[in-house]
């Protein structure tokens, strides 16, 4: 039996409820999910790669066919080198839509046998985004409702250090 298995790449700095939710639910429809946890560099993450991958795994505990891993590559290339053949995106507003389909459609030129799946999180978390939540920590606001305690406290000590 061939194995379904799918990537779901992201910076994840931090990873949020929004996140765990497509996350679950895909890891119902593939037999493995890998959450990789891109380097970007260049998007300047609060939370070094290592705390990032960290922070993923406690988030991702009990959930059984989900593994974590990192990358700093091409996402396509990634897929591949992981063995899988779909790419897990997830799409909040119209306002994702439309990079979020041009990635697609380059990574389907650079690797035409990697397929991008859409996946829309639960209405609840439509509005949620890793920008938003750090703002709101700078501002002094208790953001447990959107991310795990763990990830609330590491935001608070690195954004307002006593």
């Amino acid at each position: 039996m061939i194995k379904r298995k799918a990537v779901y790449p992201g910076t994840f700095d931090p990873i949020t409820y929004g996140h765990l939710d497509l996350l679950k639910r895909a890891a119902k429809i593939f037999d493995e999910v890998v959450v990789a946890v891109a380097h970007s560099v260049n998007k300047q993450p609060l939370f070094s790669i290592e705390e990032r991958v960290f922070m993923v795994k406690k988030a991702v505990e009990g959930i059984e066919n989900v593994k974590v891993d990192d990358f700093n590559s091409l996402v396509v290339n990634y897929v591949k080198a992981a063995e899988a053949r779909t790419i897990i995106r997830g799409i909040r507003m119209i306002s994702d839509f439309e990079y979020e389909f041009q990635m697609a459609l380059t990574n389907r030129q650079l690797e035409p046998e990697v397929e991008t799946i859409f996946m829309m999180p639960n209405e609840s978390y439509c509005y949620l985004s890793s920008k938003l939540i750090k703002e709101a920590v700078l501002l002094g606001a208790n953001v447990e409702q959107f991310v795990p305690k763990e990830i609330a406290e590491a935001l608070t000590k690195k954004l307002r250090p006593e």
